[in-house]
């Protein structure tokens, strides 16, 4: 079995913090795909701003500024330009990213990839697409966010619900503009439906911190919609979710060019809930297109396919048990075993 040490600099979390708190994705990404690494025999580390040392289902958190191990089989550096050449006697290095790689177009990161020579990991086809083929690093590699056991393996309720929508995503990532179609075009041919905002700033950390007013803003125009079906419950831990989830019929998220992944369509998909997307960055990997959901173009059509599903049982059952069959094949298992072969290669 090989040592394992995944470097991060953002914001402050460990592996209890998914259990009691609202986390983001990438946050979430690292410690389940720490745990997986571990619960499969590495000796894994991870190194970042964590408050305390503490082992957690088996793996070794601890502050990165008290340091690094001197070597190990696997460095993974995650995201931070800083952590790419951490740890120079490391067998093997990989640079696992997450946004669109765009930011990569500066000095600082250029320098150090081109020094290093990392593996860099996308986490999708769409994401792969955002770094020129021109720029320095090493083998490239696509390995999707896993999606949680939790959802993977969750029991669904065998009964129809009712016509209850949820966004589960950023509220930057326009939840301003499916406000307006949910009252414009939606919520007029659907009178009882209703649309659950899970989402605000806490999930975010201090980087949510920084945009807290401008969610504010957005969140607040949700709230002052209530009369129009629309419930702001905020963002809640993992287990709630999946209880919510239970009593969903449609997911709904436009989608943003920035999407990288979205692990919110993602899980919503694990638990057999119907989503409709539209043609933008990552999320029409995430849905079968007629299957699984609707990736559609436009507002009418977005709006078109949500009402299909909000008010047709017959073809929520069909997509619901469609995404049930096909939506749960990829998980931390899977992701875990292609970062092993980064120890190989």
């Amino acid at each position: 079995m090989s040592v394992i040490v995944i470097a991060d600099d953002g914001i402050e979390f460990d592996g209890r913090t998914p259990e009691t708190s609202p986390l983001g994705g990438v946050e979430s990404s690292v410690v389940n795909l720490a745990q997986e690494l571990a619960g499969r025999g590495h000796t894994v580390m991870v190194r970042n701003n964590c408050a305390e040392a503490i082992v957690h289902k088996g793996v070794d958190w601890a502050p990165i500024k008290d340091g690094l191990p001197d070597t190990c089989d696997l460095y993974i550096a995650n995201r931070g330009d800083k952590l790419i050449g951490r740890m120079p006697e490391a067998k093997a290095r990989a640079f696992w990213i997450h946004n669109p790689a765009r930011y990569l177009m500066k000095w600082r990161y250029l320098s150090k990839l081109w020094r290093f020579k990392p593996t860099i990991v996308f986490i999708g086809d769409y994401h792969a697409t955002t770094y020129p083929a021109w720029a320095p690093g090493g083998p490239r590699r696509v390995i999707p966010y896993g999606i949680p056991d939790d959802f993977r393996t969750a029991d669904v309720t065998d009964e129809t619900p009712g016509p209850r929508a949820v966004f589960t995503s950023n509220p930057l990532r326009s939840l301003d503009w499916l406000l307006d179609v949910w009252v414009q075009r939606i919520r007029p041919n659907v009178s009882d439906a209703e649309l659950h905002v899970f989402s605000g700033a806490a999930t975010y950390g201090s980087v949510g911190d920084d945009k807290a007013r401008e969610m504010q803003t957005v969140l607040d125009k949700a709230t002052a919609m209530a009369d129009q079906g629309v419930v702001l419950r905020g963002p809640v831990p993992k287990a709630q979710l999946i209880d919510e989830f239970r009593s969903a019929r449609v997911m709904l998220y436009r989608g943003d060019i920035n999407e990288t992944f979205c692990l919110a369509v993602g899980e919503a998909q694990a638990m057999g809930v119907p989503t409709v997307v539209e043609r933008l960055g990552s999320v029409p990997e995430r849905i079968i297109d007629g299957v699984t959901g609707f990736v559609a173009d436009g507002d009418e059509n977005f709006a078109s396919a949500a009402v299909r599903l909000l008010g047709d049982d017959g073809l929520w059952n069909i997509h619901h048990k469609d995404a049930l069959k096909h939506q749960r094949r990829w998980g931390w298992a899977e992701a875990a075993a292609e970062f092993e072969k980064l120890v190989r290669d």
